[in-house]
């Protein structure tokens, strides 16, 4: 059975994204969003990719999103991690969900554009 590329990048960024929690300088405020990563790889892994139009989230993404603790994510987000996601589209779902995020905020090596 062959496992799709796309299929692959997905479990790949979920590993990025859990060693970079056990990993950390920060481990214990980490933890504290762990969940929160874990929900956004497995609800929004979709709406956030690279490739393809910006598309509008589903329930159970905004769900995740609404419960976010942002700063802890945007602490987690690394160059590996924006390689394989497109931060506009995941701010995108964020304001698409009716999550705020203050212009100037900063995740991995992304701001938050002002408006």
């Amino acid at each position: 059975m062959a496992i799709s590329r796309s299929r692959l990048s997905w479990v790949a960024l979920a590993v990025l994204v859990v060693a970079g929690i056990l990993f950390s300088g920060e481990h214990a405020s980490a933890i504290s969003c762990e969940d929160d990563v874990i929900g956004l790889v497995t609800k929004c892994k979709e709406f956030v990719k690279k490739e393809g139009p910006i598309v509008k989230p589903s329930e159970d993404c905004c769900a995740v999103v609404k419960k976010a603790n942002v700063p802890c994510v945007c602490s987690l987000v690394t160059k590996q991690i924006e390689d394989l996601i497109s931060m506009e589209k995941v701010f995108y779902v964020a304001k698409s969900c009716g999550k705020k995020v203050s212009p100037g905020t900063k995740c991995g090596s992304y701001t938050v554009p002002r408006a």
